[in-house]
């Protein structure tokens, strides 16, 4: 649903036709106030909003669904026929998303329109943490590739002995273990797969990455390697020159816990035939249990074929 907020009648009814033609649910609003109002009340997955309106101007406007938790996220694109770079200005600091110059060119704006929708949908649907894809972003990936019949490999990883270092470091420098795992991963399927290497945050510890399927033991040794290099860089130096933490388990005996490792699962659809992304995700995260039960970094790869 967009949002057209604008007190010129003809500039709102051009506007909203060409959205109705790509398919756009639309709301209009005429005035500044009514703009804000259906704003918070409606939830529109963009605003077109008009720099100059009664009762409140398009600055004010955006200031203020800045400011509200319900709008905050809500992409706004800034309309006026002023083109002076202190009014770009004015409405890039009130939190515009974007600006676009009275008269406009139809087609420009609903590319506009769909770009913007594009980013904050990939935005919203990104790691806080890492800056990685989630989930949604990752599942219509593997699938994507799947449905242009590209074989894919698909690598399920996670991180061995996470919790005992929470436990003895505390959660933030736990973070600083994820993002580690997260820059090693990305380098990892760049350097592997290069343009067709993705990797993706499900939350956690745990990450999937895809790559071809020629280039999947190759991620998955220069996973190991550099993570492996690294990880004692962020335990104390006693620690590190141990190898292990000591911690008490909960029976309060003390026990000592080797240096976080990783283990990936891996599987291909090169070999075998699956029915869906899910059924390609599930065999990798069954071969990641595989790999945890060796010790320090480890990875299994489904070698198995159709027929046997």
């Amino acid at each position: 649903m967009v949002l057209i907020a604008d007190d010129d009648r003809d500039i709102v009814r051009f506007v909203e036709v060409n959205l109705r033609l790509e398919g756009f649910e639309v709301i209009t609003a005429h005035d500044g106030q009514d703009a804000l109002t259906k704003a918070l009340d409606q939830q529109p997955n963009l605003i077109l909003l008009d720099v100059m309106m009664p009762r409140m101007d398009g600055y004010e406007v955006c200031t203020k669904l800045r400011a509200d938790g319900r709008s905050a996220h809500i992409p706004v694109i800034m309309l006026t026929a002023k083109s002076l770079s202190a009014d770009k200005v004015l409405g890039l600091t009130a939190g515009a998303d974007d600006y676009i110059i009275k008269p406009f060119d139809p087609m420009e704006l609903v590319a506009r329109v769909k770009t913007t929708l594009r980013r904050a949908s990939e935005m919203r649907s990104l790691s806080p943490l890492t800056g990685l894809p989630g989930n949604l972003r990752i599942e219509q990936e593997i699938a994507h590739r799947m449905d242009r019949g590209k074989a894919v490999a698909v690598a399920y990883a996670d991180l061995d002995n996470f919790k005992s270092y929470n436990d003895r470091y505390g959660f933030l420098r736990g973070d600083e273990v994820i993002s580690l795992f997260a820059q090693v991963l990305r380098r990892a399927a760049q350097d592997a797969a290069g343009p067709d290497g993705f990797v993706g945050h499900i939350g956690g510890d745990d990450f999937v990455a895809l790559v071809p399927p020629e280039a999947a033991e190759t991620f998955a040794s220069r996973v190991i390697t550099s993570f492996d290099d690294r990880i004692p860089t962020l335990y104390d130096p006693e620690d590190a020159s141990a190898g292990s933490i000591e911690l008490e388990d909960r029976q309060g005996q003390l026990r000592r816990f080797p240096i976080v490792s990783v283990s990936l699962g891996i599987a291909s659809s090169a070999q075998r035939v699956f029915t869906n992304h899910r059924e390609l995700v599930a065999t990798a995260t069954e071969l990641k249990h595989v790999a945890k039960r060796q010790q320090g970094s480890s990875y299994a790869l489904d070698r198995r074929t159709d027929g046997f």
